[in-house]
């Protein structure tokens, strides 16, 4: 038997247990989330699409970039830009939702549990996004330009955590 399933044999549902096994998770996640923040860049840089208007005030050019850039069209910010990030952090919370369920929280996920959750994430989400890419941008004009987007989805990623874990484990996955 692993050391892993000892410890979850013996602790079960201790919350230090469940944090420490959260973070596992998490690390699995976040090294998806790191990837993808990386990769999908290669696919979605051509894309010059502007943002629609109710998002632009949340990506305003002047806050995220000094200066001219490829991911600015007509003074508005692109899905070019945006895109890696949130779909990024979608795929890694929603493949995390139910990582958690069933081997964090060893709990069922109910229907309205979902729907709270993708609400809440999405706006999470957003948040992070926006967090991205500012990070982003401004440590794009630093010696630290090639991890900028990694160490701006760490960053999103630590938010994530102190609003999710406190989600999942008192909320969604409560035991009775």
């Amino acid at each position: 038997m692993s050391v892993l399933k000892k410890l979850d044999a013996r602790y079960g549902d201790a919350a230090l247990w469940q944090f420490i096994k959260f973070n596992l998770v998490s690390t699995g996640i976040t090294l998806v989330q790191l990837a993808l923040a990386n990769l999908l860049p290669l696919v979605f840089d051509g894309v010059t699409a502007k943002l629609p208007p109710l998002l632009r005030p949340v990506f305003r050019p002047e806050a995220l970039f000094e200066g001219p850039s490829r991911y600015v069209v007509d003074g508005v910010v692109t899905w070019g830009y945006v895109l890696p990030f949130f779909l990024s952090n979608f795929i890694a919370n929603i493949f995390g939702y139910y990582m958690n369920m069933k081997t964090t929280f060893r709990g069922r996920g109910s229907r309205a549990g979902l729907i709270a959750y993708l609400v809440i994430i999405a706006l999470l989400i957003l948040f992070s996004t926006w967090l991205q890419g500012f990070i982003t941008a401004k440590l794009s004009v630093t010696a630290l330009a090639p991890l900028a987007r990694t160490i701006a989805a760490m960053a999103a990623g630590y938010v994530q955590l102190a609003v999710l874990f406190p989600l999942e484990k008192f909320v969604l996955f409560k035991k009775d």
